[in-house]
Parts: C-alpha cells; structure tokens; sequence
C-alpha cells in the first residue's frame, strides 16, 4: 500500500471509465440504429459516464488490480439488446455481430484519434519539448498528454480483449455472426466454462494479448509520428 501512487492510479482509471463509456455508447447507438430502442428506453445512449459505471468492474477491480499488481481490467454494465426488434433489413445474427463489433472498433477508432491529437500538439509544441514536460510531473500540458496516452493505450486494450470470442465478450457475438448455424453449439459449449476461460486468459494469456497491443501501438505511432513523446508517456 506505502507504494501506491494516487497519480499513476488516477491516469489509469480515468482513462479506463473513458474508453468504456465509449465502447457502451456505441453498443447502444448501433443497436438503435438497427432498430431496437431497449438501451434507449434505459439511459443507455449517453456518453455520461455515470449511465454506464459499474461499481466493481468500473471501479473496484480495477483498482484491486493496481493495488495487488493483479491483472488491470474492467468492465461497464452490459448495454441490454433485444435482436427481435432489429431491423429486418438483415439477420438477426448480422445485427448481433454489427451490435457486438461496434464497441471494439469504437475503442480502436477512439485511440487512434487520440493518438493523431497526441501527434497534433507534438507538432505545434515540438517533439523534444513536449518530452520534456512529461518528465515534469507539476505541467499540466505533460498531465494532459499523459492522460491522453493511457487512453490511447487502455481502448487499444479493449478493443483486443474483447475481440476474444469467448462468451460474454463480443468477439463471441462477433464470431456468432460468421459461423455457420450448424457450428453454433461450439458457443453453447465454450459459455458453460466462459468463467474459467476468461480467468485463465486473463492470468496466463496476459502476455499474448500485450503482443497485438503494443504492435497497434507501435502501428499508431508510426503514423502520428514523435515517437519521443510516446516514450515519455509510457516512461513512469
């Protein structure tokens, strides 16, 4: 506990609540636009935070996890969906896989925009410069960009994990939507363990995961540039 920096917690967290608002919003918004008004009629198609926060997967695990040194991950509540009010211009299980996908990739497209600020201020401000207000923790120029760096990195975290196809994450409605019908009892089956699955991707796949992050990373950096920045970010 005598090791737990308040700051550091913070420029996690925060972010954490950020990107999964982001991704909740757009499970609602696309299920909307495909017909089913379910997470409307709840509150659900805000991008207020508090609409979304669930009280131990938004904040206290997450915050277990800084603490322990135990995994860092979360989850906001489950935005309801009811396929049989989807549009019948497609399949019910075309719109769970679009409703499924649409949080990941908001968390990806989120980042990435994030990273081009990231890019956009460095190059106003100048690369060096920039780096050497990260190194001060009392700048609130190097706090803000910091801050946009762990968001950057937590919705490119997000958008990986949840791609796992492992039910209840939305790569298994994502892989719903692909497979044929007659496959679809693998699902059923792998739901019956999604616990254990998901406690043993999380406590051993942990380092599989990291590697298609840090490549997305990698990826946006080379394309906003002022990778000294990036590094500073990442620094402490």
């Amino acid at each position: 506990m005598s090791g737990f920096d308040v700051t550091q917690a913070l420029f996690r967290l925060i972010p954490m609540i950020f990107a999964l608002t982001v991704h909740e919003f757009f499970h609602a918004w696309t299920a909307s636009k495909l017909g089913d008004d379910t997470a409307v009629r709840q509150g659900r198609l805000t991008l207020n935070p508090l609409a979304h926060i669930d009280p131990i997967g938004t904040i206290l695990l997450p915050m277990v996890g800084m603490l322990t040194g135990a995994p860092f991950f979360g989850w906001a509540k489950p935005v309801p969906i009811n396929p049989l009010q989807f549009t019948r211009r497609f399949r019910m299980k075309t719109g769970v896989l679009l409703t499924s996908a649409a949080g990941p990739l908001s968390n990806l497209v989120f980042g990435f925009l994030l990273a081009v600020v990231i890019g956009v201020i460095a190059l106003v401000v100048g690369e060096q410069e920039l780096a050497l207000q990260l190194q001060d923790t009392h700048d609130l120029v190097g706090a803000l960009i910091r801050l946009l760096g762990w968001t950057t990195l937590i919705n490119i975290g997000l958008f990986v994990f949840n791609l796992i196809p492992i039910p209840p994450l939305d790569g298994s409605g994502v892989l719903a939507g692909f497979l044929p019908d007659r496959y679809h009892y693998i699902l059923e089956a792998m739901s019956q363990y999604s616990f254990i699955l998901f406690i043993l991707i999380l406590w051993v796949g942990g380092s599989l995961i990291s590697v298609p992050v840090l490549f997305i990373l990698r990826l946006f950096v080379s394309l906003v540039g002022s990778p000294e920045v990036w590094v500073a970010i990442y620094r402490n």
